[in-house]
């Protein structure tokens, strides 16, 4: 079976630019949504790369469970618990006691979200380099 972590990078590439995008329209919940999409693919790209499977959608998780060969920082793991936030109630009315995903999500979010998923996709490019 051929190795996709490069099809899955592209994709975590194209998904924080559809996050810049967002931010650029005010959709700031989809901002952040398609920032954290950009993490979690960028990661599982990764971990295709060192010849590993990676399931789920925890992008602290994912980056916890990389060899010890990519040695991945306290700090950027706590960047991914950032983003992990963002998974599910950024999409759903739900997810919140009131109010639609887009009251909830404004610039200070979607500009942390971006930058923080940016910060994981630079990791993932070194360490696949």
């Amino acid at each position: 079976m051929p190795n996709r972590d490069q099809d899955w990078l592209r994709q975590a590439q194209r998904d924080l630019e559809q996050a810049e995008d967002s931010r650029r329209a005010g959709r700031h919940e989809w901002a952040c949504f398609a920032a954290q999409q950009a993490a979690e693919k960028s990661v599982k790209a990764l971990h295709l790369h060192l010849g590993q499977e990676a399931w789920g959608h925890v992008i602290a998780k994912l980056l916890q469970e990389l060899p010890e060969t990519a040695p991945v920082s306290q700090a950027l793991i706590e960047k991914g618990r950032v983003l992990d936030n963002f998974y599910i109630p950024s999409g759903y009315p739900n997810a919140h006691p009131e109010g639609s995903p887009f009251e909830h999500y404004g610039p200070l979010q979607s500009e942390e979200a971006i930058a923080y998923a940016r910060e994981i996709i630079e990791f993932v490019r070194s360490q696949m380099a």
